[in-house]
Parts: structure tokens; C-alpha cells; sequence
């Protein structure tokens, strides 16, 4: 695996962290629940801290739309640096981050995932939860270039470049399982927490969706994974969006106290285990 896959995707120091005692053929492939923790940390200032704030973004939510220069300093505006350790199991706040509705997709639409969400940002999060819900479970190279063809818009990194392919990638490569995950071995993500970042207008939005992701081989393995995907209103449905990827979402365990101090409300609707 090169090492441009490795750093962008799940990195190796997270799998010690989780999965520390496992076997060693669990561990190669457990490597799957660093995900973009490790990437998302490494490329950030070690002068950042917890305490950081995202800096701000001007007209965050206008009512018309902008253009590329405002979407590209909604999409690029940092997020909340977090400690690596965030994104493990943790304490629950003394006090749940407020809710977010987010409305289910009542069909199927194409490369089988879920669609018919609603023409707002909360839809936009539904629907970037059903497609990265999809790419982690199904963990197929080849099923996850099917969805990208599906659901992205030209003009984007490409489905080389794209976050959720390099971590399908990472995942199979550390496992040595080829091009789809051993049909003995599950991955399931489940959203518990999301936030709409910024929008353009009425058919653009960074929606970001914070989902608990849990590796099943011989024993369990679990952690937080935040991600932020450019949306874009096309053809009647939400569709990923074109321009250079949102910056890095904080990955925290849903519901303590660094997961609301970093943005993310409580989901509640579809797909979430409430």
C-alpha cells in the first residue's frame, strides 16, 4: 500500500490505540477503524489545541446564492482540532449536545442507496449519510467506484482521491483481503451525531455527519469518525458537490463533552440507533 493511501486514510497508530491485545491477524484488520482520524490529526498545526475554534465563515447560511469564492471558504474553514483520543469511547455529557432532525430517503435510487431526501441541509446530511453509510459497510473497491460514479458531480478529486475510497483502500490493504472485505468480517456505521457547516443558496451545503463505526472480527472495535462532504443540489436529489474536499470534520465519540464543544448535535430521524 503506498504511503499517500496510509496518510490520507486510517493510519496505523490509530489500530494500536483501539484494538491494543487483538491478535495479530485481527489487528491487520482492524487497521479499518483509524480511518481519516490519523490524516485529519497529522495535517493539522501541532499549535492547535482542543480549545481551538473553527475560524469564521462570513454568511454562513445565505438565502442567495454566492458563488465558488464563498463555497470554497465555507468548504475549507477548519473544524475543531481534537486529540486523537476523542474519537474513542468516552463519557457521556452530563447534558446531550440539542437534536438535529434528519428526514429518512423513502426509495432506493442509484448504485442502491437510499435517496428521496428532502430539498434542504438537513436532507443534504441524510443524504451524505446514506452514500458514506453505503462505501463503509459494503467495503468493496468496486461497489464504492459505482456510488462515486452514481452520486458525484465532474469537477470533483476524483474517486482516487476521494476520502471514503482511501479508506476502503486502507482497510483492504492492511487486511490483505483484496478488492472487498472477507465475507466473515463486518463493518457497520451507524450516524449518531451531525452539523450543517455552511450553505450557498438553496441547493449547496457542507453537510458533515458524525457516525460510530464498529469493526466485527474476533473481538469488537469501535470509534467515533467525523467527515464533511460538499453537497449540491442536481436532477432531484442531493449529490456530492464539485471543488476541493471540505476541510477535516473532528472525529469524537458521539455525545460527550468534546463531541458538542466541536459542533455536533445529537441526530435524531433515520438510520440512527436512538
Amino acid at each position: 500500500m503506498s504511503s499517500d493511501i496510509s496518510g490520507e486514510a486510517w493510519g496505523r497508530t490509530r489500530l494500536l490505540t483501539v484494538v491494543a491485545g487483538v491478535a495479530a491477524v485481527c489487528v491487520a484488520l482492524v487497521v479499518g477503524l483509524g480511518f481519516a482520524v490519523y490524516y485529519a490529526l497529522s495535517s493539522s498545526s501541532s499549535a492547535h489545541s482542543a480549545d481551538d475554534r473553527p475560524k469564521p465563515v462570513p454568511s454562513p447560511h445565505p438565502t442567495n446564492a454566492l458563488g465558488s469564492t464563498h463555497r470554497n471558504e465555507v468548504a475549507a474553514a477548519p473544524m475543531l482540532a481534537v486529540d486523537q483520543s476523542a474519537a474513542d469511547p468516552g463519557t457521556p455529557a452530563a447534558v446531550p449536545a440539542p437534536a438535529i432532525t434528519i428526514p429518512a430517503g423513502p426509495r432506493t435510487g442509484p448504485a442502491g442507496i437510499n435517496t428521496g431526501f428532502p430539498h434542504t441541509p438537513q436532507g443534504a446530511v441524510g443524504q451524505l449519510a446514506a452514500i458514506e453509510a453505503a462505501v463503509l459497510q459494503n467495503m468493496n473497491i468496486a461497489t464504492t467506484n459505482q456510488i462515486y460514479d452514481a452520486w458525484a458531480l465532474p469537477g470533483g478529486v476524483g474517486v482516487a482521491k476521494w476520502p471514503l475510497m482511501q479508506n476502503v483502500q486502507a482497510f483492504l490493504g492492511s487486511a490483505q483481503m483484496g478488492s472487498q472485505i472477507d465475507p466473515t468480517n463486518t463493518v457497520v456505521a451507524t450516524p449518531q451525531g451531525a452539523q450543517i457547516k455552511g450553505t450557498d443558496g438553496p441547493d449547496w451545503t457542507v453537510a458533515c455527519v458524525l457516525m460510530q463505526v464498529r469493526a466485527s472480527i474476533s473481538k469488537d472495535a469501535q470509534i467515533g469518525y467525523g467527515y464533511c462532504e460538499r453537497m449540491q443540489w442536481s436532477n432531484g436529489r442531493w449529490m456530492i458537490a464539485p471543488g476541493a474536499p471540505a476541510a477535516h470534520a473532528p472525529s469524537t465519540w458521539p455525545g460527550t463533552e468534546v463531541s458538542k464543544k466541536a459542533g455536533w448535535l445529537t441526530w435524531s430521524g433515520a438510520g440512527a440507533d436512538n
